[in-house]
């Protein structure tokens, strides 16, 4: 599928080759097409699905409307004496995380959030808040880990990342232990706490099934709160996630996963669905569930707090998907097309044709990886970037620009 892409504000040339549907046997990337948002929709919202991703609108049923409405239930320790990881890891974690109701008109919702400070600022998903799009000023409500409700503000959004800060006045929040997501391995356990189908404080737990995936999603802005950086041209962002088994649900988005210690290390956002041909469609967990990690997460929230909105590098580039061999399956790198003039890359001297294979550590094997990986940082940070140019590897430092998201 060809459609037009792009690193920040200035949109990639035409033919830029984006994919998108169902995933193909490359080793880390996931198209929009079988992801779905995880967060239990009340209503039916207009249009039902944003760009090619797979949006979960279908709680018109009475059983999903029953489920969503089920009392609050706190995590119970029955016999202290047999407490194992896991038990203990949520109950330190739990009074950090908070359910959280957004409201439009005829249409709602239910997500999850992360207590980030005594202040009263709460981490969630774009999309929670916003109601996959739908919603530019929905009302929100925050029931919090002993059953009390708050009304909640938005203080602000970033739709690169999907994520959103709410505040609420209450005193004796419970801050999350933030972790440390650099330092994730591929089979560490992983508890994820939220409320799935409206059931606040479940607990489900698995592994890191990858911890450096990229996949494709729906952009979360709304017509008031789209940038040039996120525009019906510019409808899916691609993100850095971690993977994990632990069983993730419509609702859980905005919640929290954590390690056996009970830190954060990554924010419940999306769901691989074994079947994306209806939105209408209510799906659940198979086992591959997605979230940004914390480190990224923090960031961006900590720059909400401060300036109400968050900022994403960009190198100026305008790339494509560089294919492995004679495959077309399968890519190894991100092939540049044009350098914008004035550019973090055209200062460091990356030219059209190199093939960018790694960024700040990371590999890269496509484009999605390349501009996800930009979106990382924010900008002016500097990252060292890999590539090949006529046969031969170098790699120099680029100062990225600015990408701010609506």
């Amino acid at each position: 599928m060809n459609e037009t892409a792009q690193f920040g504000p200035e949109p990639l040339a035409s033919g830029v080759e984006k994919w998108t549907g169902t995933p193909t046997p490359k080793p880390k990337r996931v198209g929009a097409g079988g992801l779905i948002s995880c967060m239990l929709a009340a209503g039916v919202l207009g249009g039902g699905t944003v760009a090619a991703a797979s949006t979960l609108f279908s709680a018109s049923s009475p059983a999903a409307s029953a489920v969503q409405s089920a009392e609050f239930t706190p995590v119970i320790v029955n016999n202290p004496d047999s407490v194992n990881a896991v038990t203990a890891a949520a109950q330190k974690a739990t009074p950090s995380v908070v359910t959280i109701s957004a409201t439009s008109a005829n249409s709602g919702g239910t997500g999850s959030g992360i207590i980030l400070d005594a202040d009263g600022d709460i981490l969630t998903n774009m999309h929670v808040v916003t109601l996959d799009g739908a919603a530019a000023n929905a009302v929100i409500e925050v029931r919090t880990s002993n059953g009390k409700v708050y009304s909640g503000t938005v203080v602000g959004t970033d739709a690169l990342a999907d994520l959103a800060v709410v505040k609420i006045d209450a005193e004796g929040l419970v801050p999350a232990d933030l972790g440390d997501s650099a330092k994730v391995n591929v089979g560490d356990t992983a508890i994820a706490i939220g409320a799935p189908l409206g059931l606040s404080g479940t607990v489900t737990d698995g592994i890191v099934s990858a911890a450096n995936r990229t996949i494709e999603t729906a952009s979360s802005a709304t017509p008031s709160t789209q940038s040039r950086s996120a525009t019906a041209t510019q409808a899916s962002i691609s993100t850095n996630v971690i993977q994990t088994d632990a069983a993730i649900n419509p609702g859980n988005s905005g919640g929290a996963l954590v390690n056996t210690k009970g830190q954060v290390i990554g924010v419940n956002v999306a769901i691989a669905s074994a079947d994306s041909s209806s939105s209408s469609t209510q799906s659940g967990n198979i086992g591959v569930g997605f979230l940004i990690p914390i480190n990224e997460a923090s960031r961006v929230a900590q720059e909400i707090i401060a300036k109400g909105s968050a900022t994403h590098g960009q190198l100026g580039i305008s790339v494509q998907d560089m294919a492995s061999g004679t495959s077309s399956e399968f890519t190894a790198g991100a092939k540049i097309s044009a350098v914008t003039a004035g550019s973090g890359a055209a200062s460091a001297g990356l030219k059209a044709g190199d093939v960018v294979t790694g960024l700040a550590g990371r590999s890269i094997t496509d484009a999605s990886e390349l501009i996800a990986a930009a979106h990382e940082h924010a900008a002016g940070t500097t990252v060292k970037v890999t590539y090949q140019r006529d046969g031969k590897e170098a790699s120099v430092d680029v100062v990225l620009g600015s990408a701010t998201a609506g």
